[in-house]
């Protein structure tokens, strides 16, 4: 009765000591440390066109294919994922959970216009209301070309 009594505490508390879960999607992660939106904005000229690797909290996926994911930080910042259909599929269940991100980083001006149609798009694919009066000018945005992707359980 001891010994079993022993045995289940043990594995209990290799249970609780046991690191976090992780689904891989993509390419394996070069294995740097990776960097919060806070620090990548923080000087994001200077990366663009360069690998970069990044952590945040999943807020969106998209619902139609799981080509692209928003992530999110304690400070408001956000980042998209984006990959080429097909090439990964963010499980839509990670909404709520830390990634880790890896890819290119780029940069793109988009006018109100090219900023309203890529809204409205979003809203019809996650069948939620859209305001095109909400934008009011355009503005630079910053996304990763996504190769590889952790998400942590």
């Amino acid at each position: 009765m001891i010994r079993t009594g022993l045995l289940s505490a043990t594995l209990l508390l290799l249970a609780v000591a046991a690191p976090a879960a992780e689904r891989k999607l993509g390419k394996p992660l070069s294995g740097g440390t990776p960097v919060t939106l806070q620090a990548l904005y923080t000087d994001a000229d200077s990366k663009v066109g360069k690998t970069v690797q990044v952590k945040g909290k999943v807020v969106e996926v998209c619902e139609m294919a799981g080509c692209w994911m928003n992530l999110t930080d304690d400070k408001g910042n956000m980042l998209r994922i984006k990959v080429e259909d097909g090439v990964i599929e963010f499980p839509k269940d990670s909404v709520g959970k830390t990634a880790i991100a890896e890819g290119i980083l780029e940069k793109r001006q988009m006018t109100r216009d090219q900023l309203i149609e890529q809204a409205k798009e979003e809203a019809q694919e996650s069948g939620r209301k859209f305001n095109p009066a909400s934008i009011k000018s355009g503005k630079t945005v910053y996304q990763i070309a996504g190769t590889g992707a952790a998400i942590l359980d």
